[in-house]
């Protein structure tokens, strides 16, 4: 298994601020890099639950906190956070909620994943590898039309319903099963670009994006978040591309300010007020970080701090 480095740890730490006894949500696992530290700020009454929809993930974190109280696993989608935090924290609401919404290294380095067309592998690319169609399967039904409709729309790819054409007239003359088989596909019908990127990475992470519902699930975890958080509880999220980054921003934007339906009137009823305030600006790896790790280039990081909201007002 390879290693994974977590991106942008002490600039997490920095956006939650934990306190010894707060409570916390580690919303993707990941390889634990995260979890890790957010643990080490916490004290014997500190609390984090922390979710993963990859069962290796999963197991990953039994065997390496077994010995540890304080951590809860949840093998979940974060997008089933608000019921799952409500039910083990109880009336307690979480000091501060993180959601890291890159591909752990393991998932990309190992072949048989398919999440990466670098070494051949199967087409599986599903998060959750006990559920669900594979992109194999998926790929093998969808018609030319919604192909490309995700190819443009999820990975803002020039060419995408060529692309899409070229997949699916592939297709008729053999199933595609492999991920350098769909690669060599892509590359023979994008058009030609100045970028150094191979023209298949781009719809990789669009296929990735349609089989996992990652956008829809993203919008999802952060509305039940502001349900979650307790007053002055932090929400930190890293994002990987545009599409990701600019939910997250819009998100915070819409929630940072009171509702414009009483723009201009003295009194803002309580249900109506901000329910979020920015903090800080975007943050991005430094140098240093990327020279480390290189996959850290494209991580962005949104902290936001619940503000206070009355009893039933959420």
């Amino acid at each position: 298994m390879s290693d994974h480095q977590p991106v942008l740890v002490d600039e997490v730490l920095e956006g939650l601020s934990p306190v010894s006894d707060g409570w916390y949500v580690d919303a993707t696992y990941g390889r634990g890099g995260h979890c890790t530290a957010i643990l080490a700020r916490l004290g014997a009454n500190g609390r984090l639950l922390a979710f993963d929809k990859d069962p290796d993930a999963v197991a990953d974190a039994k065997q390496r906190f077994a010995a540890e109280s304080r951590l809860e696993i949840c093998h979940a989608d974060f997008a089933a956070m608000g019921a799952v935090v409500t039910q083990r924290f109880g009336a307690h609401r979480a000091n501060g909620i993180h959601l890291d919404l890159g591909v752990s290294s393991p998932q990309l380095d190992e072949p048989e994943r398919g999440f990466s067309f670098m070494e051949d592998g199967p087409l599986d690319m599903r998060m959750n590898t006990a559920d669900g169609m594979t992109l194999e399967q998926w790929l093998a039904r969808v018609d030319a039309d919604e192909l490309g409709r995700v190819l443009a729309q999820y990975g803002e790819q020039p060419g995408s319903y060529r692309i899409a054409a070229a997949i699916v007239a592939a297709r008729a003359q053999a199933p595609i099963t492999r991920t350098r088989q769909l690669a060599e596909i892509v590359a023979s019908a994008a058009p030609r670009s100045k970028r150094r990127q191979h023209p298949a990475t781009r719809v990789f992470q669009a296929l990735r994006i349609a089989l996992n519902d990652e956008l829809e699930a993203l919008q999802t975890a952060l509305q039940q978040s502001l349900d979650l958080l307790a007053d002055g509880g932090r929400l930190v999220v890293i994002s990987f591309h545009s599409l990701e980054d600019r939910i997250v921003k819009r998100f915070i934007a819409q929630h940072a300010s009171d509702d414009r339906v009483y723009a201009g009137l003295p009194d803002v009823p309580e249900h109506a007020r901000a329910k979020l305030r920015r903090i800080g600006r975007l943050v991005r790896p430094s140098e240093a970080e990327v020279a480390v790790n290189p996959r850290a280039r494209s991580a962005r990081m949104r902290v936001a701090e619940r503000c206070h909201v009355a009893a039933g007002a959420a």
